[in-house]
């Protein structure tokens, strides 16, 4: 049997929704004994994402981030459900949470506190814009932190309008982010014993994700904007769209062109070099535009790579999960079959060779692992007694 990377570390996991369920899926992939704390009856919010799961158990949005998992429900306003947390929390490695600044200390597991219990505990929290500050208790959510950080406002064309990245980018980059804290607090507690506390934003990852704008703005009083470069673009074709970047070449323009079967428009001198070409994109896109929907997707994308210019067809998700890469690289994981269908989930995008990730413990019903948590905590009492 694999022996994964993180086999042995314990987490006490009180988040939800997307932030922390990401970093502790993470972690739980990747061997580490992910114990779930959960509000009884109710649970992760995400159990009850879309409004189409009336009993919670099913959930695609739950599943696709609590694999790998044991969830404990308690009620955590009774003194033996928090004295059963505390007692996992003193044997555990890891504690992480989302909540607000604050939230942790009242319900009595604030860092400070844990840590009088467990030097060597590592104590990761995730917020909307950091421990302290004048954001401090404000609520951080995904699309809050783009339009905050500057995300929203950077567009490739500035005449659409203002609009939500479809995606949650903050989310996930501050959870990988949390991952990447818990990993280097092991590594440190490794050489020298100690635990730590380990805080990541979405706010602060939001800005982390733009540190080559942030910093051209910072020391050249200019905007770096990639996707607003002359020669790349999204086009429309005759039976759907591609996305084009005319970049890394000496002369990538006379290639587009040389792959449109148009006139070298490089050889105008109005298009001469990048900055006259960055002050006539509207011309260029224009002529791209017209060329593009005269054929097909995959006559488009051949022409273009014949001459060795980076394109791509732009798709459905559907498309991309249908797609041979995707298995190839192991992006689909079944979790099993439940009466309202099988559960299927997107996989780990790290590849080791040695530690292949696999559904061990599938999304957990809200409360199922209580009594075997409940049981190894009145075995551990029981030795610590003898």
């Amino acid at each position: 049997m694999t022996t994964l990377p993180l086999s042995g570390i314990r987490v006490v996991d009180f988040t939800q929704v997307m932030l922390g369920p990401c970093c502790t899926q993470m972690l739980a992939d990747y061997g580490a004994d992910v114990i779930k704390i959960e509000k009884e009856k109710i649970g992760d919010l995400s159990r009850w994402s879309l409004g189409s799961d009336p009993d919670g158990l099913n959930n695609p949005v739950f599943c696709s981030l609590n694999r790998n998992k044991r969830s404990l429900a308690l009620d955590l306003k009774r003194d033996d459900a928090r004295a059963a947390v505390l007692a996992l929390i003193d044997q555990a490695d890891v504690v992480v949470n989302n909540f607000r600044p604050g939230v942790m200390e009242r319900m009595g597991f604030g860092y400070e506190a844990l840590r009088a219990r467990n030097p060597r505990l590592i104590f990761a929290v995730g917020t909307g814009y950091g421990l302290t500050g004048p954001y401090e208790h404000k609520g951080g959510q995904d699309v809050l932190a783009q339009a905050v950080s500057g995300v929203m406002r950077r567009k490739s064309d500035q005449s659409h309008p203002l609009s939500i990245y479809a995606t949650p980018l903050a989310d996930f980059s501050a959870g990988m982010h949390l991952v990447q804290g818990i990993l280097l607090a092991l590594l440190h507690r490794e050489k020298t014993g100690e635990g730590q506390q380990v805080a990541v934003s979405l706010y602060s990852s939001m800005l982390a994700m733009q540190m080559q704008e942030g910093t051209v703005h910072m020391m050249r009083n200019r905007e770096l904007n990639w996707g607003a470069f002359p020669l790349t673009g999204v086009f429309e074709t005759t039976d759907g769209a591609i996305v084009m970047v005319g970049a890394f070449k000496q002369n990538p323009l006379q290639d587009i062109c040389a792959a449109l079967e148009i006139e070298d428009l490089s050889a105008n001198p109005r298009y001469a070099n990048f900055d006259l070409q960055m002050q006539h994109r509207p011309e260029l896109q224009t002529v791209f535009r017209e060329e593009f929907r005269k054929n097909s997707t995959a006559h488009w994308i051949a022409r273009l790579e014949g001459v060795d210019i980076l394109c791509a067809p732009v798709r459905t998700i559907a498309d991309a999960l249908q797609d041979e890469q995707t298995l190839i690289n192991r992006m689909i994981l079944d979790a099993g079959e439940t009466p309202a269908g099988p559960i299927r989930l997107i996989g780990s995008p790290i590849d080791m060779s040695a530690a292949e990730v696999t559904v061990r413990i599938p999304p957990p019903r809200l409360g199922e692992h209580n009594a075997e948590i409940l049981a190894l905590l009145g075995e551990k009492s029981r030795e610590d007694a003898a």
